[in-house]
């Protein structure tokens, strides 16, 4: 690392002292201030800094802060679901009083392009969003601007976040009718798996390499051949607050897109879809590894010819099922 890079790494690691030592995360002042520190030091882009190759202590530093942040998402977005479901009216028509709601606007209209793209057009049925939490925007900003039509079932582990999410779309008549919830642990889901066109897989879902790599190998092994995965993803120091995934980390899919973005949305986005497995159990094809460095504002495709033959042959096939 330069010195420039070397003192933005040493002001992450002095705010995540900061915050460690902090009584509680619930959003409270000296909350509020760190964490926005926080974010407007790792949100510039630096694609030279690749935390993956950092000493072990800063390793280490950045496994803790992934998880405080966490944490502290939970309860930021507990808290503004509690205020909005105390609304009379409709609470959706208040969302813009949550501080990130613009960012979600965006990452949600970025992810339908990056859909549309990948998906020749047709439009999904049946999506699952796993780790929706108390706070569902991503499935909301989907359903009410860009898949009107779509259902949506949303996976938690916590109940008390899905008793907030149910009862914060409860009074919307069109939303309500299309979006689900679910309590329970997404690794004890498997046949219905096959029912989604598309899956979304939440940035925090699996805080570490180990636990990211155990779900996506659940998804692959129950979701239907041809179906899309997407993933959230972290680049440069923005893999300080979120945890990073790689194409290699995508066995049985292929990758077709990773975004990475310039602006404020935090999460880099990465698409794949479910490879056909042949008869004798084995599948055709797997991620490369072989990718280039994203571009910051570009979408790259990854998908060689052969491939991706075989993935318009099964598109044709569901076509029906997505019309």
């Amino acid at each position: 690392m330069d010195c420039q890079e070397e003192q933005l790494v040493n002001t992450i690691c002095d705010l995540y002292e900061k915050i460690s030592k902090l009584e509680s995360l619930k959003p409270s002042e000296d909350v509020n201030i760190l964490f926005s520190q926080l974010v407007s030091t790792c949100i510039p882009p630096n694609p030279n800094i690749d935390v993956t190759k950092m000493c072990d202590t800063v390793q280490e530093t950045r496994q803790k802060l992934i998880k405080i942040c966490g944490e502290a998402e939970g309860h930021l977005e507990h808290h503004f679901s509690s205020i909005l479901t105390a609304f009379e009216d409709n609470p959706l028509h208040h969302l813009n009083i949550f501080p990130y709601y613009n960012n979600y606007i965006k990452l949600g209209k970025l992810e339908y392009d990056l859909l549309t793209q990948n998906l020749n057009g047709l439009v999904p049925r049946n999506v699952a969003f796993i780790g929706s939490g108390p706070l569902p925007l991503t499935s909301i900003v989907l359903a009410s601007s860009h898949l009107k039509e779509t259902v949506f079932h949303n996976f938690d582990i916590d109940p008390s976040a899905n008793s907030l999410a149910s009862l914060l779309v409860s009074s919307d008549p069109d939303i309500s009718q299309r979006m689900f919830f679910h309590t329970v642990d997404i690794m004890n889901v498997t046949e219905s798996l096959k029912s989604f066109d598309v899956v979304f897989l939440a940035a925090l879902v699996g805080m570490n390499k180990e636990d990211k790599v155990r779900v996506i190998e659940h998804l692959q092994k129950h979701m239907a051949p041809g179906a899309v995965l997407m993933l959230r993803s972290a680049h440069g120091p923005r893999a300080f607050l979120y945890p990073i995934v790689e194409p290699c980390d995508l066995q049985g899919f292929e990758v077709l897109s990773i975004y990475h973005p310039t602006d404020d949305v935090i999460n880099s986005v990465v698409i794949s879809k479910k490879l056909p497995v042949v008869s004798n159990g084995s599948i055709v094809g797997g991620p490369s590894c072989l990718l280039m460095p994203c571009n910051c504002s570009k979408i790259h495709a990854i998908m060689n010819k052969k491939k991706k033959m075989m993935i318009e042959e099964l598109e044709a096939s569901r076509e029906e099922q997505f019309s």
